[in-house]
């Protein structure tokens, strides 16, 4: 049963819900300026808006039942409804179901729908009969593999409480990140209770919290670092919340420990150690830092999380402002080696932007907003399908590439999750305020109520489909207040009027402001002349891409239902942005005549949905096409070629491609170097690591990436059991990536569609960090 201590508390706090609910509010002395609350916003007609009436038709078309399905599972309750597919019929279940109620309640918010709260309020009924059943606080729907069965993951927890913790990186104990799903579903009933004003959830909300810390609580340092090393997203973050919503210095202390000292000391003193490290795992790490600043004043925190938020925007960031590739960073300012198929992991965008909202709370910068606005319009715009409401996982950034959605019922990765939440809230940010000034942000069409000053007024633009920004006051307060609209830093020339008349504009530290005694019906008109310009990868001034005010270009390449067969896109012209001529400049339409081997038509990059597309452009002046186009076409052909041999990849130390191929090891730890994650087998014998890979028919070489230093080894390659080579490295030291091709004999492949590789040591370690299967030339 839960204990007496926990129900009473819950008791007391839901005695407490609604507007004494404030009474409980930790101070949080280092918030300067907030957002306007979400229910105080109300789009109107734009993009946004049909983002989120699309979203709003998905999440009411799909099953609480079956989103519980797990959890019904776990506490021994009839299940009604059979699971969805993709990562919900996986261990990683039931992570759906916390973003689903972050969703809803973030759709209520922005909404108002009555609809939406009450199914709110039907799946915290459900939480609450599981829980119950289960007595102890734990409510759960995460599975594990034990003895070839799956099993109830509620186990893993149980083992960890006893000490007993294994962790490759994204699993623990075998079961596949149990506490990033916990978290989830924890963070889902805090904002259906701070959000959705469902305060049933509460009690609900400190059960789970309850069961957990008696469990972390009682591991010492020793076991609690080596919990953390596993992914365990925001969970100092709710843990500092439910602290913020109660008041009990017990979740401070727990959301304290919860602090990964690998990662986040570096960070904290100055130092990037970002280069290899799964991206989207450490971000919720510092927005839970970010936190426990604004209720603990503790300035480390605020260190790190404004260390790592610029490092990861000035140093790790594309041109539309999303990180990573292969969800992972990548060697500071090293981008244009790293235009692929998989950048840009949309759960990174949506986190950054979390970390963005906190740091801009402690001091408005202007500048925070314009990568906020850089974010939110080119790629989580871009994220969501408008038509069908499915997701992107990767932002494709290659030439020729095309987005990949989810589907209705059968994806539920991590980036749908996400998407679900993004697209419930594009109000969140428009307006923000201190004591005595209404901040605008976003240009985005809307109506917003600032009801401590008895403020109301309305946004209205075509932007960025238009250079004109109107705000007008409905309800005007009764003392002198101040309205500061954003100058984008990318505007050279901003006009700002009120009531007709011209004013002159202050740059002075990145808004317009105007102060007065404001009457209903007074106007502030802002004009933002749009220009191009082109931006360059920080490695390589010569690989750029194109922006017109706010909105990042990318060429047309043709229908994403059809192949592209390159050639790549290449650009002769010594000046790029001169380049450029525009046939529809307010739809940011562009004709390229300089490209090669064709013109091309450049057009709003998050527009192309279903559509192939380039955003990078290789430049060369007419000299240098002269005498390098041999050499890139030859580069570009030569890595086709390798694209069309490929049968199989598997990038090792990487969460899904490792779960794809069913990989599993006795004794291996995840590494990084060079800005790529890898696999490393300790020193010794029989320490092993084995996966799948798919073969064609016919010859088949397998080719595995090592560091061209770690030489002098000796480890043996299998194939189905076979040895295929004893491998030494018994060659120079490289400061750079090799690939060891080995030949595999074609008994071992015939008849089969996949085999199992296996990477052993004899007597060193082992460090691999790609292995790919192809067929032999």
């Amino acid at each position: 049963m839960l204990s007496r201590r926990l129900f009473l508390g819950s008791a007391s706090v839901m005695a407490l819900a609604g507007p004494a609910f404030a009474q409980l509010k930790v101070e949080e002395a280092p918030v300067k300026v907030r957002p306007l609350p979400l229910a105080a916003v109300r789009l109107k007609p734009s993009p946004f808006l049909d983002a989120v009436e699309t979203n709003h038709r998905y999440l009411m078309s799909l099953s609480p039942e079956r989103l519980l399905h797990n959890f019904y599972a776990s506490a021994g309750l009839p299940t009604k409804g059979d699971t969805y597919g993709g990562w919900e019929a996986r261990g990683i279940a039931g992570h759906t179901l916390g973003h689903y109620l972050s969703a809803l309640s973030l759709l209520h918010a922005q909404t108002g729908d009555s609809a939406v709260r009450e199914r709110l309020r039907h799946i915290v009924a459900e939480m609450a009969r599981i829980q119950a059943a289960h007595g102890d606080g734990y409510v759960g729907g995460t599975t594990v593999e034990r003895d070839g069965k799956t099993v109830d993951g509620k186990i893993v927890f149980e083992e960890i409480r006893k000490g007993d913790i294994r962790t490759s990186g994204f699993d623990i104990n075998g079961g596949w990140v149990p506490l990033y799903t916990w978290h989830k579903v924890h963070a889902g009933l805090i904002d259906a209770v701070r959000l959705a004003e469902v305060p049933e959830a509460m009690p609900v909300m400190l059960g789970m919290a309850g069961y957990l810390a008696t469990i972390l609580e009682g591991l010492d340092e020793a076991q609690m670092q080596k919990l953390l090393a596993a992914e365990h997203g925001g969970l100092n973050d709710s843990y500092a919340e439910t602290y913020a919503l109660t008041g009990n210095p017990r979740w401070r202390r727990v959301a304290e420990r919860i602090y990964h000292h690998k990662v986040l000391d570096p960070l904290a003193a100055g130092k990037d150690d970002l280069p290899g490290l799964h991206a989207n795992t450490q971000i919720p790490k510092l927005i839970g830092l970010a936190r426990l600043y604004e209720l603990t004043g503790e300035q480390r925190h605020a260190d790190a999380a404004r260390f790592f938020h610029a490092t990861v925007t000035r140093h790790h960031s594309y041109v539309i402002g999303g990180n990573s590739e292969r969800e992972h960073f990548g060697p500071p300012d090293v981008l244009s080696t790293r235009i692929t198929e998989r950048t840009c992991e949309a759960c990174n965008s949506y986190n950054m932007l979390k970390l963005t909202r906190h740091l801009y709370g402690w001091q408005p910068d202007a500048a925070l907003f314009d990568f906020y606005e850089r974010v939110h319009l080119n790629h989580l715009l871009a994220h969501q399908h408008p038509e069908t409401g499915a997701f992107v996982y990767f932002m494709p950034l290659s030439a020729g590439a095309r987005r990949t959605y989810s589907t209705p019922e059968d994806s539920f990765w991590c980036c749908v999750g996400s998407g679900m939440e993004t697209h419930s809230k594009h109000g969140e940010s428009i307006f923000w305020h201190d004591a005595d000034t209404l901040f605008v942000n976003l240009f985005i069409p809307a109506t917003a109520e600032w009801r401590e000053r008895r403020m109301k007024v309305a946004l209205d633009t075509r932007y960025p489909f238009g250079e004109q920004v109107s705000l007008s006051v409905a309800q005007a307060p009764r003392a002198a207040t101040t309205i500061a609209l954003r100058l984008p830093g990318w505007c050279d020339a901003p006009v700002l009027r009120v009531n007709d008349a011209a004013t002159p504009v202050d740059r002075a530290g990145g808004y317009a402001r105007v102060t007065r005694r404001w009457k209903a019906g007074d106007r502030i008109e802002l004009e933002l002349p749009m220009r191009v310009r082109a931006e360059p990868t920080p490695d390589d001034p010569r690989t750029i891409a194109y922006l017109h005010g706010p909105v990042v270009l990318a060429a047309d390449l043709g229908p994403a239902a059809e192949p592209f067969d390159g050639p790549v896109p290449a650009l002769v012209t010594a000046d790029p942005a001169g380049a450029l001529v525009a046939e529809n400049a307010a739809e940011h339409r562009f004709h390229l005549a300089d490209a090669r081997p064709a013109a091309l038509t450049l057009v709003p990059f998050f527009r192309q949905y279903d559509r192939r597309t380039a955003v990078y452009f290789p430049r060369f002046t007419e000299a240098q096409w002269k005498t390098e186009e041999a050499a890139f076409h030859a580069e570009n052909e030569a890595r086709a070629a390798l694209e069309a041999r490929t049968v199989d990849v598997i990038q090792l130390g990487e969460m899904q491609p490792e779960r794809d191929h069913a990989y599993r090891a006795n004794h291996s730890d995840l590494f990084s170097w060079g800005g790529r994650s890898a696999r490393q087998l300790p020193w010794g014998t029989g320490n092993y690591m084995e996966f799948t890979l798919a073969v064609r028919p016919g010859p088949m070489q397998l080719a595995a990436l090592y560091w061209g230093e770690e030489v002098n080894k000796n480890f043996d390659v299998s194939v189905e059991g076979t040895r295929i080579a004893s491998e030494r490295r018994a060659t120079p030291a490289e400061k750079r990536f090799v690939t060891v091709t080995y030949p595999i004999p074609e008994a071992l492949t015939r008849g089969k569609d996949k085999v199992t590789v296996r990477f052993e040591t004899r007597g060193t370690d082992a460090f691999v960090y790609e292995a790919r299967m192809l067929e032999a030339q």
